[in-house]
């Protein structure tokens, strides 16, 4: 396990190499140790692996575990190590995704070789995709493919670093872009033109007091918003005609995104009655919805019989898990790892807490199945 997590980590994950190579000797790994595998891989770099042992049945009752093979980048300079060269030390393993995620990745597929030599009645599948960290365009297209070929979905777990606590609940993304727009001019003359960074900045004033209609969740408490990102101008002797604003708005189960536009449109709206040269155009980034399993369905209750832990709790960072939903699954969150070492200098993850989860995935596929 601690090689397989070494090796993923030198394979260096990110966005800018894709996850081939990662895939690879994940695929490696699972045909060495007799674990029907198949990787999928498209473009030049990316690439899922998907792992099953048990019934080929699509009627099967069918476990699943869901990892994500990418990593965030790293900067050297910030580290003292190398992030891509993973450093054992103090019962620990240093590098980039050893705790999101390539720690519960490995965990999972551990489990999934002892599970090979155990009997069970169904099959368990072990999902390892792409772009969780982007745009989660891996585990789209394996829910696509599988969508046909899981027709008894017992529940899926997500293998997130959690402390080796069970989330079945957190917030969604609502990631927009809203632009400005204006008329270019010299610098000289900036009455000939119209300046979309002041026309932005209109806008920004409203969004300091602008409300999203929320009712609090009782795990996940209210819906939040940051203004993250700006960017208009192209020189200094020029009147910029554009400026864009991201925002960052995480959201609360049963929420409507399509609601959530349509408000802000509304407010746009107002501006452009009291000024008529105020236009705007608002875009998506990017969509996750909020997850939020019910703790009184009998997947909860084996999975917190198999670990022994009897509180379920939430978490406000997003997950793939949305997306496991389309499978008609209930979904929870549980793995190694703290998770407030993601995407932080000198991440690492504990030897013992992948052991433990290791375990504890065999306990709950023996439970489930």
């Amino acid at each position: 396990m601690k090689e397989l997590l070494k090796h993923l980590i030198q394979s260096a994950p990110t966005l800018e190499n894709g996850e081939l190579r990662a895939g690879e000797v994940l695929a490696d790994f699972f045909d060495q140790n007799g674990i029907e595998v198949s990787l999928d891989h498209w473009g030049s770099r990316r690439a899922n692996v998907i792992a099953s042992i048990g019934s080929n049945d699509a009627n099967a009752p069918t476990l699943l575990f869901g990892a994500h093979l990418d990593v965030v980048p790293a900067s050297k300079e910030h580290w003292k190590s190398d992030p891509f060269c993973p450093v054992e030390t103090d019962a620990r393993i240093v590098g980039r995704g050893a705790v999101d995620m390539l720690g519960g990745l490995c965990a999972a597929a551990m489990a999934i070789v002892d599970l090979r030599k155990k009997p069970f009645n169904g099959r368990v599948i072990f999902a390892a995709t792409a772009g969780e960290e982007t745009d989660s365009c891996g585990v789209k297209r394996f829910v696509e493919e599988y969508q046909s070929k899981v027709q008894n979905p017992v529940g899926v777990v997500i293998t997130e670093p959690t402390g080796m606590k069970i989330f079945r609940a957190h917030r969604g993304i609502l990631w927009l872009k809203v632009q400005t727009f204006g008329k270019t001019a010299h610098g000289s003359t900036p009455q000939a033109g119209i300046n979309a960074i002041l026309k932005m900045n209109a806008l920004l004033n409203r969004l300091q007091s602008w409300k999203i209609p929320h009712t609090p969740h009782p795990l996940l408490g209210g819906c939040s918003m940051s203004l993250n990102r700006i960017d208009g101008g192209s020189a200094t002797n020029i009147v910029p005609d554009s400026c864009l604003l991201e925002i960052d708005i995480r959201t609360l189960p049963g929420q409507d995104h399509s609601e959530i536009i349509t408000d802000l449109q509304n407010l746009c709206g107002n501006i452009s009655k009291i000024d008529p040269d105020f236009k705007t155009q608002i875009s998506i980034i990017r969509a996750v919805d909020a997850l939020e399993t019910s703790p009184e369905i009998p997947f909860v209750k084996a999975v917190c019989r198999a670990t022994g832990i009897d509180e379920t709790l939430a978490v406000g960072f997003t997950t793939d898990g949305p997306y496991y939903e389309r499978l008609n699954a209930p979904v929870l969150i549980f793995g190694p790892g703290d998770g407030s070492l993601c995407h932080k200098p000198d991440e690492f993850i504990e030897i013992s807490q992948m052991e433990q989860a290791r375990q504890m995935y065999n306990r709950i596929a023996s439970e489930v199945l």
